[in-house]
């Protein structure tokens, strides 16, 4: 009977829609986005069986490179059908303060003495549990270092976890059940955990200025049980596989990186914190990006090779994101109004697997005079949905660009992915619903 009633009301709000050309367009090139989306595999599996095209079919089968490519042809279509002029105003009425954020913290978080500061904490933790230090460490990766995404950001703690998880198990013959596994709970507990606070999950931050939360809000009405689910996710995964991850993970103690003397790890983690509290002020935090990449070249010594590639790619599928999801305001922001709060809960987590979740709750914040359980159902559903799909939430494109080479053909699989990520996403559900 819910789902019939969701959707019924879900077909109504579609049925009433009005929409401008440029607007129709942009929601038909949006779809199609994100049925590219799932079809990177068929695109890798081309370049193997038409190598004359080969490059052509590598480069639509990278996953960041997807909205990118599409928004490129959005543009296109809007200098055609509106003209020079107003296509260059949409472009600059874009915000791509995110994008290079992501890309900024992404690098500077993973060099090699903020990792091997990292490391080093999660080892001290990881040798008081009292069960096998390369179980352990896993469990933390999926646990402690999601939840320390609330102080860090969440695009800094994907990015710390998922170096530590390809450094220390999928580049040992993980099997592919245990390497989907993993990834669907490190997705769906960076989502989560980055709401024990207002200023470290992008959804959370379009609205925390606007609704007046603050983080004591946060943590009495959503970090306690993201962080609740967040553990249980983590437990119940590290106890199903332990015997692999025992049998093919990284021995305890050992390090694929040489010491960092502590005065440059402490300059590292100080450019680290500078970004993350300047993290709304572009012309700041580039500024203390370049200089941080002066630091690096005087001390290279001390220095691994910096992610600049992978992390210009995940900016630019964040880009191209931004500007798709531009002109999807129509029809998203008339979907999240006259629905009741648990159906808009349910809905908002559907939503967010198609769309970035940070775009569905600034939508959220355009309207007035919305209830207290609004704004709670739009907030929970956004980040619950956060790791079902590579779109969902900023932070996931990075983790793909990490990880992707573990992976058959060096690509993820979309629906395997969406797959893994059901079962942590319903335990997030019943976190925010039922407790």
């Amino acid at each position: 009977m819910v789902t019939l009633s969701f959707i019924m009301q879900t077909s109504e709000i579609l049925l009433n829609l009005r929409a401008s050309t440029p607007e129709v367009i942009a929601a038909v090139i949006f779809a199609v986005a994100v049925l590219h989306t799932f079809s990177i595999k068929f695109f890798a599996h081309l370049a193997h069986v038409q190598p004359s095209h080969a490059g052509l079919w590598h480069l639509l089968a990278e996953v960041e490179v997807v909205f990118g490519f599409w928004a490129f042809v959005l543009v296109a279509a809007l200098f055609w059908l509106s003209g020079k002029d107003d296509a260059i105003q949409y472009l600059e009425g874009r915000s791509f303060t995110e994008p290079m954020f992501v890309f900024v913290i992404m690098v500077i978080a993973a060099s090699r003495p903020v990792l091997n500061t990292v490391i080093a904490v999660v080892q001290l933790v990881a040798a008081m549990i009292p069960i096998r230090r390369v179980v352990s460490v896993y469990f933390l990766c999926l646990s402690a270092v999601p939840l320390l995404g609330s102080l860090i950001t969440e695009p800094a703690a994907m990015t710390l976890a998922a170096l530590m998880l390809r450094d220390r198990y999928f580049r040992r013959q993980l099997s592919d059940k245990l390497k989907y596994a993993t990834l669907g709970v490190l997705f769906v507990n960076i989502s989560i955990g980055g709401t024990l606070t207002h200023f470290a999950a992008p959804p959370v931050l379009m609205v925390a200025a606007k609704w007046q939360w603050d983080a004591l809000y946060m943590i009495s009405n959503f970090g306690w049980k993201a962080a609740i689910a967040v553990l249980v996710n983590a437990a119940v995964l590290t106890w199903y596989f332990q015997h692999e991850l025992i049998a093919k993970g990284k021995p305890a103690g050992a390090s694929a990186h040489s010491d960092v003397p502590a005065t440059v790890a402490g300059i590292h983690l100080s450019f680290l914190v500078g970004v993350v509290i300047f993290a709304h002020h572009p012309v700041v935090f580039m500024g203390l990006f370049l200089f941080f990449l002066g630091y690096t070249e005087a001390y290279h010594q001390h220095q691994d090779r910096l992610i600049l590639r992978e992390g210009l790619l995940v900016a630019f599928f964040l880009t191209g994101l931004v500007v798709l999801g531009g002109l999807q305001q129509w029809w998203l922001q008339r979907a999240l109004t006259g629905v009741a709060p648990t159906m808009l809960y349910f809905l908002a987590t559907a939503l967010t697997a198609v769309t970035d979740n940070a775009a569905l709750t600034y939508l959220a914040s355009l309207v007035d005079g919305v209830s207290s359980e609004f704004k709670y159902a739009i907030v929970a559903g956004a980040v619950t949905g956060g790791g079902l799909t590579i779109i969902a939430n900023a932070p996931n494109p990075a983790g793909v660009a990490i990880l992707k080479a573990s992976f058959d053909d060096k690509s993820i699989s979309p629906l395997r992915l969406f797959l893994a990520a059901l079962p942590p996403t319903c335990v997030a559900i019943f976190a925010f619903q039922v407790l």
